[in-house]
């Protein structure tokens, strides 16, 4: 009896340790489920004006940095969702969810792809998001996040090559030159000795280059009618060419 005993308490010594009879620890993939679930679960929140899924994940001293570059406490943050006005309706959807595990601490980044009925108007838009987790008293609470409004290439329009031609010169900016030419049906536009990129018209006397949906060429003109400048405006600044050519 005196050997059978001391092999049983041998037996939980060195099991019991290894984890026989606990959980074990999640995984990774097991927690980035958990949280790409928890996030999709704040946006089925949002579209639903139900604040009491953010209150039970937000830490009590949470920064939430809007699209708007706008700062949220987490007391900003929850009387901010509300239910949808009358006439609009739409969800979001959590994409590209991607998880980085640092101990207690886990970083997100993912897309919110968002689809607006407006008033019978369909329309989409898209956020990249990023997060910070950390585990607490074995919950996870939401510290930090920062949202970016992906921007959308607007339908650019034709114009005739004689609406074209009105843009043709030569501008400066202080020692800067921006030289404009006509190639075929759309105009070329960049620094003098530098390549050019296709200037794509948003409306007239509106232009913009793919990729730097941030900026707009934004043309002035006389009494006369004449083009006599433009101004580069990006996030209400504006750097004024004037027309020398």
């Amino acid at each position: 009896m005196v050997r059978l005993f001391v092999f049983f308490v041998l037996w939980i010594l060195v099991l019991v340790p290894a984890g026989i009879g606990q959980n074990p620890p999640a995984s990774g993939d097991e927690i980035t489920n958990l949280l790409h679930a928890k996030d999709q679960a704040l946006m089925d929140a949002v579209t639903a004006g139900d604040p009491k899924v953010w209150d039970a994940v937000l830490a009590a001293d949470v920064i939430y940095l809007d699209e708007a570059g706008e700062i949220n406490s987490r007391a900003d943050l929850l009387k901010q969702i509300q239910p949808l006005p009358a006439g609009v309706s739409g969800k979001i959807t959590v994409n590209n969810y991607k998880l980085t595990l640092h101990g207690d601490t886990a970083t997100a980044f993912f897309v919110d792809d968002e689809e607006e009925n407006f008033h019978g108007q369909q329309l989409q838009a898209r956020y990249l998001t990023t997060e910070t987790w950390q585990r607490t008293g074995g919950e996870w609470k939401l510290l930090l996040v920062h949202v970016y409004a992906a921007l959308h290439e607007p339908p650019s329009e034709k114009l005739s090559p004689q609406e074209l031609d009105a843009y043709v010169g030569r501008y400066a900016a202080g020692d800067l030159v921006y030289v404009i030419s006509r190639d075929g049906d759309h105009l070329l536009g960049g620094r003098e000795g530098k390549p050019a990129s296709s200037l794509n018209a948003e409306l007239k006397d509106v232009f913009f280059i793919s990729g730097q949906l941030r900026t707009r060429k934004m043309f002035r003109r006389d009494e006369g009618g004449k083009v006599t400048g433009f101004v580069d405006r990006r996030e209400g600044m504006d750097v004024t060419w004037r027309r020398i050519n």
